[in-house]
C-alpha cells in the first residue's frame, strides 16, 4: 500500500491500467487505456502539459479528476450546487491518497479531499478489476459546523464523474429506442460541443443511451480501440461526450456519466452524505467485442451471479393474457412438461381484480373469483410435473381501481394537488414510504411462503414523472429515494428467501443497468418477440450483459407486437443463445411443431454450458442484412455461431465470411446443426465445403475459418443456421 499527495499511482490489469498523478491541488488522470508497462513516472508527467493557448488563462489548462472553474476548465463541471445561492464555485484540495495495488491485477487507488469553500469533503475511489474494468465511486458529505452555528444545507446539482479521451477517439456510439425497439445503435464523429443524452424517465428508460463509447475511426466488433461508459444506476441518468476547442488538458474530450439530479433533490444538511451511483468506464483495442467480454467477465466474477444451468422457462403471457382458466393452463403445463420445460412462470392477472390492465395493481392477494382453490392446485400440477414455479408482480405500481389506492391514496407518488396522466392506466407507488415499503414487503414475502416461489418476474411499466413524495409534506422529488427502496426491497426479499431468482422487466428493456443487475438474476430485454427485432435487440443489449442474464423466449408464428410471421425454424434459432424460454401457446401446437420445440430444447441444454459461460463474438459485415453472432469457449475449444438473414441484399454471395473467437493454431470439426430444422436457401447449391458439415462435420483448420473466412450459404429472409465447432486438435 502507497500513500501521498504527490505522487503518481498506476493500477493494471488485463492489459489496460490508469495512471493519476496526485502532485498538486486536485489530482489528474495521466493515461487511461493500454496498458503502459513499468514506465518512469516523470516522463508522462511531463508529457501531460498542454501549451497555453491565446486568449486563454495564463498557465496551462489541466484536466483534474475533479474538474471545475478553478482550473480553467469551462466545460461540464464534476460537481455542480449552491448553499442558499453561494457556494457555487467548488474547490476540492487533495488531502489524502492511498493505493493498494491487488496481486491478482488492478486495485484500488483512493483519494480524499477538502473543500473550505462550500464546506464540504469528498472521496474518490479508482477501482481496477482483474478484468480491466475501471470503477469509479465519488461522495460528498457536507462539513460538520461549530455548536450552534447553522448554515443552509448544500443543494446538490450532480456529480459526476469524467474520463480524458485522446485525439484518435474520433467517433461515438450510443443507443437510443423505444417501446420493443430497444437498443438502438447510433453513432456518429465526435465534434465540438457536447453530446448529452439525459434521461428523465425515473429509470434508464427505453431509450437509455446505455453503454456511450467512443472509439478510432471505423470501429466495429472486432476491430478498433474503444473506450466505453456506463452508469450502474436504475434512476435517471446522464452520459456525455464533450469536446471543446481548447482540449481536455493534454486530451482531445472527455467521456462523462452521472446521476441525474431535479432542483432540491438532494440537499445535504451537516454531516449528511450524498454517495453517487458508480460509474463503468472500460477500454479494449480489440473493438467491441473486447468491450464487452471485460463486462461479461466482471459480471461473472460477482458472488451473486447466478450458478448452475440456466432453467428453460415458459412463461405463460402471451398464450392466456389475463385468462387464468385452471383448465387451459394445465394443458399448456402439461405440453411444456412434454417438450422439456424447467421453470413456468405465471404472468399477470393472478391477483384481486385483476381481469385487464385498468384495475387492481396493488392488491397482491389471490383472485378467489379466479382461483377459488389459491393457486396450490396449479403450483402442485408443475412441482408435479418436475417444473419451478415463477411468479409475476409489479410491486412499484398501482391502479387507482384498487383497493390500496382507496384505502391509501397518498401512497401515489406525485403531486398533492393533483396527479398527472396515467400510463397503461396506473400510477406509481411511494415505495420510499416506510408504511408502503412494508405493506409490498409483507405481501411478496408472503405469498413466496406460503407457494414456496422459486422465482419472481418483477415488471414495471411505466415512466416516473412528477415523481414527488408527500410523505414528509415537502413534495420533494423523489427519483432517487425511490430507486434506492426498490435495491433495498429486492436484496430483503432475497436475503428472507434464499435461493429466490428474480427477473427484472420494465415494459421490455426499459431498466437494464449494472444496478438493477446487482440485486436481480436475470433480464427481459424486450417485449418483443418478433426473432427479426428480438436479434438485433439481443445483439447489443449482449454488449453489457452476459447472454445468460438475457431472457430469450420463443413466441407465436404471428409476433403479438409486430405482426410479422416467421417460421418456427428461425424463432427457434433467435432464441438459443440467451437464457431460453417459450411465450407461444403450446397447448394448441401441433405434433411437429411439439417434436421441433423439444429438439430446440435438448439442443439448448446441451449448449447452454458453453453460451452461458463463453466469449461473445460479432462479426463485421458489409452486408446489413445479415448478422453472423457466437459464442466462443474461454478456452477456444468449442464456440457456436448462428449465421442470419433478415432481408434480402444486392449481395448475391457472402464472400469469406471470418468467423471470430477461434484459435487460429487449432483444428475444428464443423457441424451444421439442424435438430430444429433447415434454412431455406435463396440459391441452388450450397458453398462445397459445407456438404461435409452438414454430414459427419468437416474439420478445418482454425487459421482458415478465423483468419481467412468461409463463404457461408445464401439464405432467404427470416432464415437462420447454426454451426458447431469442437477442436480436434
Amino acid at each position: 500500500m502507497r500513500h501521498g499527495v504527490d505522487a503518481v499511482f498506476t493500477l493494471r490489469a488485463a492489459g489496460t491500467s490508469l495512471v493519476v498523478d496526485t502532485a498538486g491541488p486536485v489530482p489528474r488522470v495521466l493515461h487511461w487505456g493500454a496498458d503502459l508497462g513499468p514506465i518512469a513516472d516523470e516522463g508522462l508527467r511531463a508529457t501531460s502539459v498542454p501549451a497555453v493557448l491565446n486568449n486563454a488563462p495564463d498557465e496551462p489548462r489541466t484536466l483534474t479528476v475533479w474538474p471545475s472553474e478553478r482550473d480553467g476548465w469551462s466545460g461540464t463541471p464534476a460537481q455542480e450546487g449552491h448553499a442558499a445561492g453561494g457556494a457555487t464555485t467548488p474547490r476540492p484540495e487533495l488531502v489524502a491518497a492511498e493505493c493498494d495495488p491487488d496481486e491478482a491485477g488492478g486495485g484500488r487507488l483512493r483519494l480524499a479531499f477538502t473543500d473550505p469553500l462550500c464546506g464540504m469533503r469528498g472521496e474518490i475511489a479508482f477501482a481496477l478489476d482483474p478484468f480491466g474494468v475501471l470503477t469509479v465511486d465519488r461522495s460528498l458529505t457536507r462539513d460538520d459546523l461549530a455548536p450552534g452555528v447553522e448554515a443552509a444545507p448544500y443543494a446538490l446539482g450532480a456529480l459526476r464523474t469524467l474520463m480524458p479521451l485522446p485525439d484518435r477517439a474520433a467517433e461515438l456510439l450510443d443507443f437510443s429506442g423505444k417501446w420493443c425497439r430497444e437498443r438502438a445503435p447510433q453513432r456518429g464523429a465526435i465534434r465540438f460541443g457536447t453530446h448529452l443524452r439525459r434521461a428523465h424517465r425515473g429509470k434508464p428508460g427505453h431509450d437509455t443511451p446505455y453503454l456511450m463509447a467512443a472509439g478510432t475511426r471505423g470501429f466495429g466488433f472486432g476491430h478498433g480501440e474503444v473506450w466505453a461508459a456506463h452508469l450502474a444506476w436504475s434512476g435517471e441518468s446522464e452520459y456525455f461526450v464533450e469536446r471543446l476547442p481548447e482540449g481536455a488538458g493534454a486530451f482531445n474530450a472527455v467521456l462523462g456519466v452521472g446521476e441525474a439530479l431535479h432542483p432540491g433533490e438532494v440537499l445535504l444538511a451537516a454531516g449528511e452524505r450524498y454517495d453517487a451511483p458508480t460509474a463503468v468506464f472500460t477500454w479494449s483495442d480489440a473493438g467491441l467485442d473486447g468491450i464487452a467480454d471485460r463486462l461479461h467477465r466482471r459480471q461473472r466474477a460477482r458472488p451473486s451471479h447466478p450458478a448452475g444451468p440456466r432453467p428453460l422457462v415458459l412463461n405463460t403471457w402471451e398464450a392466456v393474457y389475463f385468462d387464468h382458466d385452471l383448465e387451459r393452463l394445465t394443458a399448456l403445463v402439461e405440453s411444456a412438461a412434454k417438450v422439456g420445460v424447467e421453470r413456468i412462470v405465471l404472468d399477470d392477472g393472478w391477483f384481486r381484480g385483476r381481469r385487464g390492465d385498468r384495475a387492481g395493481l396493488g392488491d397482491w392477494y389471490v383472485d378467489a373469483a379466479v382461483w377459488p382453490r389459491g393457486l396450490g392446485p396449479f403450483v402442485d400440477l408443475v412441482r408435479a410435473r418436475g417444473m419451478e414455479f415463477g411468479l409475476w408482480f409489479e410491486p412499484e405500481m398501482v391502479n387507482l381501481d384498487s383497493d390500496l389506492a382507496r384505502a391509501h391514496p397518498d401512497w401515489v407518488l406525485g403531486p398533492a394537488r393533483g396527479l398527472g396522466p396515467s400510463a397503461r392506466h396506473q400510477y406509481v407507488l411511494d415505495i420510499a414510504r416506510p408504511e408502503a415499503y412494508a405493506y409490498v414487503l409483507e405481501r411478496i414475502s408472503s405469498t413466496v411462503s406460503e407457494y414456496g416461489i422459486d422465482y419472481l418476474k418483477w415488471d414495471h411499466n411505466r415512466d416516473l414523472l412528477e415523481a414527488v413524495g408527500r410523505a414528509d409534506g415537502t413534495e420533494r422529488p423523489a427519483v432517487r429515494v425511490q430507486t434506492l427502496a426498490l435495491y433495498r426491497l429486492l436484496d430483503e426479499l432475497r436475503e428472507r428467501h434464499p435461493g429466490l431468482e428474480i427477473e427484472t422487466c420494465s415494459g421490455g428493456g426499459g431498466r437494464i443497468d449494472l444496478g438493477i443487475l446487482d440485486h436481480t438474476d436475470r433480464l427481459w430485454a424486450t417485449d418483443c418477440n418478433d426473432p427479426v427485432e428480438r436479434a438485433q435487440i439481443e445483439r447489443w443489449t449482449r454488449m453489457l450483459v452476459p447472454p445468460e442474464l438475457i431472457g430469450s423466449h420463443l413466441g407465436a408464428a404471428r409476433s403479438h407486437t409486430t405482426s410479422r410471421t416467421t417460421d418456427l425454424p428461425f424463432r427457434l434459432a433467435a432464441s438459443l443463445t440467451a437464457h431460453a424460454g417459450i411465450e407461444m401457446d403450446l397447448s394448441i401446437a401441433t405434433a411437429a411443431e411439439l417434436e421441433a420445440v423439444r429438439a430446440w430444447a435438448d439442443l439448448y441444454k446441451e449448449l447452454r454450458g458453453l453460451v452461458h459461460t463463453g466469449r461473445v463474438v460479432n462479426a463485421d459485415l458489409a452486408d446489413e442484412a445479415t448478422a453472423l453472432s457466437g459464442v466462443v469457449a474461454q478456452d477456444g475449444s468449442q464456440a457456436v455461431y448462428v449465421w442470419a438473414r433478415t432481408a434480402t441484399s444486392p449481395a448475391g454471395q457472402s464472400g469469406r465470411v471470418r468467423l471470430p473467437g477461434l484459435d487460429p493454431a487449432a483444428r475444428y470439426r464443423v457441424r451444421v446443426r439442424e435438430e430444429i430444422g433447415a434454412a431455406s436457401r435463396h440459391q441452388n447449391t450450397d458453398p462445397a465445403w459445407l456438404a461435409g458439415a452438414a454430414a459427419d462435420g468437416i474439420v478445418l483448420d482454425g487459421a482458415v475459418l478465423a483468419l481467412a473466412g468461409v463463404p457461408l450459404p445464401t439464405l432467404n429472409p427470416q432464415q437462420a443456421m447454426l454451426l458447431d465447432l469442437r477442436r480436434t486438435l
